[in-house]
């Protein structure tokens, strides 16, 4: 397989966007991509493009024909991708593979995702149709429920308390103070988390991430493009894509996400490297709870102990391993389908010293989950 780097990154401002549509905010972040890589519009060869639901979000389907269409790429492959909220990371990774087979040396890789024009009633029961319609969602079910049911548990079998779940949104709301696309720029307290209402006990509503409109891009080319177009690519290293038993009850443990842990172990083969060589990470917060699941599954400290080493400030800027120094799910906002972008988009900023705060990191991760843990995907980035 050769080599694969990422040279432009472009996104939108993520928030409530009432004046723009999907079409629009797609469009935004592409053509941002392709500037910041220092190429026309001409040289792309193929699309990924990754939304979640836009045809339930947004009455539109066949996406990559319309996003493709608007925005100037003519007879180019493009693909949409559906792995719910994993649906940008998934698209980044069949972006880096198909550079990686040889078939393409320009790729986009995309993500959008338009929720804001809906009510909360409609947006979270299209969310629910990440979970299993036939087991899950039958009996009402709804994330912030099934995410509840592993805060709880995990509560009990290892004495997390609800001030370390807040400690991770109030780190989140501070990292994105600096991330001028972020949706929140708002510092808030421990008190704060603990005072807003309970939306499912013990999550309560600053405890969850935030329904956000917004698109991001990378451009990825081949070794060969890379060295001949690009001063500073961010390589990437290591790529891990698995799925889960949809469903909490098919699990034999709702605390280990076995597909954040197997994604992360292919990446890390792939990488050649352990968790303890990765310097900064971008996981998946949809929750408080989903960002404690993640540094124990990704192998950053052992099962039962990410609570205290958050309390204790080991992610935050200056502790052992700054985690979503974007500001997070949480903060920077969680357009479903753009999430996974999003992400690589911080992880190549920071590589190249660009970010809003910079850790001076050589490598980075990130972690994008689709559901309650039923897919995940880990990519590692080199500077």
């Amino acid at each position: 397989m050769r080599k694969v780097a990422i040279i432009g990154v472009g996104m939108t401002k993520f928030g409530a966007l009432w004046d723009r549509d999907m079409t629009s905010l797609a469009v935004e972040a592409g053509v941002k991509a392709i500037r910041d890589a220092g190429i026309h519009q001409k040289d792309v060869e193929v699309l990924y493009g990754g939304t979640m639901s836009g045809g339930l979000f947004a009455n539109q389907e066949h996406l990559a024909s319309k996003i493709s269409d608007y925005s100037g790429f003519k007879n180019i492959p493009s693909v949409r991708v559906e792995a719910a909220c994993a649906s940008g990371g998934v698209a980044l990774r069949q972006a880096y593979l198909d550079i990686a087979s040889g078939a393409h040396d320009i790729a986009i890789a995309g993500g959008v995702e338009k929720m804001t024009d809906l009510g909360n009633y409609s947006v979270t029961k299209i969310l629910s149709t990440a979970a299993d319609t036939d087991s899950e969602g039958i009996f009402g079910a709804t994330f912030p429920g099934l995410y509840a049911m592993m805060a709880r548990l995990h509560m009990h079998k290892y004495g997390t308390t609800e001030e370390q779940m807040a400690a991770v949104a109030v780190k989140n709301h501070k990292n994105a103070l600096t991330n001028k696309y972020a949706q929140f720029h708002k510092q808030i307290s421990i008190q704060d988390v603990l005072n807003s209402p309970y939306i499912s006990d013990p999550i309560k509503l600053l405890d969850a991430s935030p329904i956000t409109d917004g698109a991001a891009a990378v451009v990825l080319v081949s070794e060969e493009k890379a060295k001949e177009l690009c001063d500073t690519p961010v390589w990437i290293a290591g790529s891990g894509h698995a799925t889960d038993s949809i469903s909490l009850h098919d699990r034999e443990d709702i605390l280990t996400l076995k597909a954040t842990v197997e994604a992360a172990k292919r990446a890390y083969l792939q990488a050649k490297i352990t968790p303890k060589d990765i310097q900064v990470a971008e996981v998946h917060d949809c929750f408080t709870i989903s960002e404690l699941l993640a540094l124990e599954d990704l192998g950053f400290v052992e099962k039962g102990q990410a609570g205290k080493f958050t309390e204790d400030g080991q992610t935050e800027f200056g502790g052992k391993i700054p985690i979503n120094t974007s500001g997070g799910l949480k903060a920077k906002g969680h357009p479903v389908g753009a999430s996974g972008i999003a992400q690589a988009i911080e992880a190549v900023k920071q590589l190249r010293g660009e970010a809003g705060n910079n850790t001076g990191a050589e490598t980075a991760l990130t972690h994008n989950v689709g559901g309650s843990g039923g897919t995940a995907v880990v990519h590692i980035f080199r500077r």
